[in-house]
């Protein structure tokens, strides 16, 4: 039965923010979300990345393309959202450009901020999901292998990845900006994720020495504030549920949970600038779905910036990466050609262990044929006469082996 790769996605260069964070999936609903994708009609297996930047589905399907099954039907059904707002945002690879779609997004060549690493980190838990609940196995399997080796290749044979940056380091770069220094700054950050982690380490970095915490674990924010509380800064921890109470204390907020919900309203942002007495107060929401409702920028004092916003940021930032980037395409182009030379040569496979069995028994049966014969060998000599037998049929046979293989090449 034929098989078909079809990758079907919306990223940042495609849709907005508003669009995104209506199809973005969260880490515990990844597993449920692979399941239902796998469970459709003439999808033999199934991936699927979500990410603040992305949501992509990867799929093995058969039948021929004309009988494929619809994704776009898939992302309606599951995420309750017409396709009329989907499509205008979609991209769609097949095969070979969906392989190197794969390649280039697993190596950070395909991110808000080239080169970061976080995102090889995110295909891998994708694959390991996928790969847990069964809709991962031969096919994908080789495919996603393949594409870590790649993204490592790249990481070792460029400089792409240095002086890493990242979403959050491109969010502290922003408020530097914003105030020039951030010393003598209270920022608060509110979610104690990785994204948080990295932008506290940025953040100390750059002189913030007072930055405030707020999880819905605490132990988590706990555990951040103790490895980078100490002489360069002081990292505060307070409860979740008084993170309105305090939220009014920072000059910036940055956020970066999971909830499906607006954290901060307009009504709070109104509050929040009264108990301020009309001091700025800047919010950078690099989370999607939004924990900031884009409302708050109607209130006189307070500045919304969201992850789309960070893109000016970050391509300001990336005059040497695209340089390191133009040297990682090439290995792409290299690395997809030598994949698809591996699939053609796989579809001889079939074929050559037909032609070994065959061989094979043509062999058993004139050594029971000629048994009498050779009845009275000791072992040695059956030993041989077995070596010489087999070393027969593999050079006869290595020639229509070799054909084969370039054939299928």
């Amino acid at each position: 039965m034929s098989e078909n790769l079809v990758l079907l996605g919306i990223n940042h260069n495609t849709a907005p923010i508003e669009v995104r964070e209506r199809l973005a999936i969260p880490a515990g609903r990844l597993a449920d979300a692979t399941r239902s994708l796998s469970s459709v009609a003439g999808i033999r297996e199934g991936l699927i990345l979500s990410t603040c930047n992305r949501v992509e589905l990867l799929t093995v399907q058969e039948g021929s393309p004309s009988e494929n099954p619809d994704l776009l039907r898939f992302l309606h059904e599951y995420f309750a959202v017409p396709t009329a707002t989907i499509r205008p945002h979609l991209y769609e690879f097949r095969e070979r450009e969906a392989v190197r779609h794969l390649f280039r997004v697993a190596s950070s060549l395909d991110s808000m901020v080239v080169g970061e690493p976080q995102i090889l980190g995110q295909v891998k838990e994708s694959y390991t999901v996928a790969r847990d609940v069964g809709a991962a196995s031969t096919s994908l399997d080789r495919l996603l292998q393949s594409a870590f080796s790649v993204a490592k290749k790249i990481r070792t044979e460029t400089q792409i990845g240095s002086n890493s940056v990242s979403i959050a380091s491109v969010a502290v770069d922003l408020a530097r900006k914003i105030f020039g220094s951030l010393s003598g700054k209270v920022v608060l950050l509110v979610g104690a994720g990785k994204m948080s982690e990295l932008a506290v380490r940025h953040l100390i970095g750059h002189g913030a020495s007072h930055l405030i915490l707020a999880n819905r674990t605490k132990a988590r924010a706990d555990d951040i504030a103790s490895r980078f509380s100490g002489a360069a800064g002081k990292v505060e921890v307070i409860p979740f549920d008084a993170l309105y109470d305090n939220a009014a204390r920072a000059d910036i907020v940055i956020t970066s949970t999971g909830s499906p919900e607006h954290i901060f309203s307009r009504a709070q942002g109104v509050q929040f600038m009264q108990r301020r007495r009309a001091r700025p107060m800047f919010f950078i929401d690099i989370a999607v779905p939004r924990d900031v409702d884009p409302k708050m920028n109607e209130v006189e004092g307070c500045f919304v910036y969201d992850i789309d916003d960070l893109q000016q940021v970050a391509q300001g930032n990336q005059a040497d990466r695209n340089r390191e980037a133009a040297a990682a395409e090439k290995i792409i182009a290299d690395e997809v050609a030598r994949y698809q030379q591996r699939l053609r040569t796989l579809d001889a496979v079939p074929a050559i262990l037909a032609l070994q069995q065959n061989a094979e028994e043509v062999r058993q049966a004139e050594l029971t044929r000629t048994a009498k014969a050779l009845a009275g060998m000791t072992p040695d000599q059956r030993e041989a006469v077995e070596a010489l037998t087999k070393s027969l049929t593999n050079k006869l046979l290595h020639p229509q082996i070799v054909a084969l293989r370039k054939s299928a090449e």
